[in-house]
């Protein structure tokens, strides 16, 4: 039996590998069309140490790495930098902040994924300073600016030249947060603005210290009028700390949005997992965001990514939200071997089985005509020519008997044979007579 089962397996072997190679084949000239595999590493551009656009990123580093991808975080001074970095190619994302980057030809290949959340800015100001509710009250007072490179003093300087007054002098500073901060709180600067959001470590000890005092933009909405990425804010009076009303009064802010930003060339199926991570972690809402607000296609500069743009439509992508990332990435990138492997596997499933069969029969069918020759020519031969034909028979029935088939084919093995025997006893039959 045994013996049996393995000449099957050698019979269906002999046929179907060649099919199989075929198979394989057009899998191969398909493959050429598939793309390439998404990377397990990306470059991320986020902020200063302590920021919130670095405990943001440390946020998305945490939830990528649970689906393989390893987020390198690049350590930057700010907006500016963060976005010449995307430009140079040196990262695939960045955090920028709303307005500083443009539609121009430096940012071509780059892309926006999504506001993430208000960024307000702060004008934090000595409490022994006259609220200075408008921009050119600043005129003669020691400001830090933000540091260079930051988006902080890109908005600022734009203020600034809205009001016809210098960006650059003795009496505008260039410091980092912390510093501008803590020179604030000792007294040696007047006044600092600050873009992050309120439950930045900095706006905290700024709004609780009792010697510094937020200030209210008196015409946050003409900014927010003039600049479609600007939009008018209401910190409302107690909402810090209702024990120490902590604003004493309502605080009009005028802000901007923190903004993710991509390189064309990122892989789709990142830019699918990534907008995931985005809305895990700023859907929830904040001070100023409703539940659900963000992430948004609103606010940005730049042209929306076309995967991101699926994303709010239809949401992530049907396998991404079943599967692992890895499994479903690779099951999409196979999606355009389907249909030319189904074009050339169904026909195949449908003629296999026939083929299979005609050639089996075939190997039994082709005796069958030399037996006819046999037993028709036997009728009117001279017995030198019977004897002939006996040996025909013989040798035939030896062929016959080495013939290996699938079990499935045996019967029709065995008619054969019960047929060369059948002419042989006529030819037999027909010799003795004449004998």
């Amino acid at each position: 039996m045994g013996v049996k089962k393995s000449r099957n397996s050698r019979n269906q072997l002999r046929f179907y590998l060649p099919l199989a190679g075929l198979v394989i084949l057009g899998f191969l000239l398909a493959w050429g069309f598939v793309e390439p595999a998404p990377p397990h590493q990306v470059v991320i551009a986020a902020g200063e140490p302590g920021g919130a656009y670095m405990a943001h990123a440390r946020g998305y580093a945490k939830r990528l790495a649970r689906q393989g991808i390893e987020l390198k975080i690049l350590q930057t001074s700010g907006s500016v930098e963060n976005l010449a970095m995307l430009q140079s190619g040196k990262a695939d994302l960045a955090f920028v902040q709303g307005g500083v980057a443009r539609a121009d030809p430096a940012n071509a290949a780059l892309r926006g994924l999504a506001s993430l959340y208000y960024e307000p800015l702060w004008l934090f100001v000595r409490k022994e300073v006259a609220a200075p509710g408008r921009l050119p009250a600043l005129k003669r007072l020691r400001v830090s600016l933000g540091p260079s490179g930051s988006g902080t003093r890109a908005l600022v300087e734009q203020l600034l030249r809205d009001n016809g007054l210098p960006h650059d002098g003795g009496n505008l500073l260039s410091l980092s947060s912390p510093e501008a901060a803590r020179q604030l709180m000792d007294g040696k600067i007047d006044a600092a603005f600050f873009v992050a959001a309120p439950e930045s470590e900095t706006v905290q000890r700024l709004l609780h210290h009792p010697g510094v005092r937020p200030v209210s933009f008196e015409r946050a909405a003409a900014y927010a009028r003039r600049y479609g990425w600007l939009k008018e804010l209401v910190l409302p009076e107690g909402a810090e700390d209702l024990a120490h009303n902590l604003p004493d009064r309502d605080i009009h802010l005028l802000a901007t949005s923190a903004t993710m930003l991509a390189r064309e060339s990122l892989h789709p199926a990142l830019v699918s997992l990534f907008m995931q991570v985005l809305k895990k972690e700023h859907g929830g809402g904040g001070w100023f965001e409703r539940r659900g607000e963000f992430p948004s296609p609103r606010y940005l500069t730049l042209p929306l990514d076309d995967e991101a743009r699926r994303f709010y439509e239809h949401g992530p992508p049907f396998l991404q939200r079943y599967l692992p990332f890895w499994l479903a990435s690779f099951l999409d990138r196979m999606k355009i071997m389907i249909l030319p492997l189904l074009g050339l596997l169904l026909p195949l499933f449908k003629v296999a089985p026939p083929l299979y069969r005609w050639r089996m029969r075939a190997r039994i069918y082709r005796w069958y005509d030399e037996l006819e020759q046999v037993d028709q020519e036997a009728v009117l031969a001279p017995p030198e020519r019977l004897e002939e034909l006996l040996r025909t028979l013989r040798g035939l029935e030896e062929e016959v008997r080495d013939v290996k088939v699938p079990l499935a084919f045996s019967d029709q093995l065995y008619h054969l044979r019960l047929h060369i025997d059948f002419v042989r006893r006529e030819v037999r039959r027909r010799l003795t007579p004449r004998s």
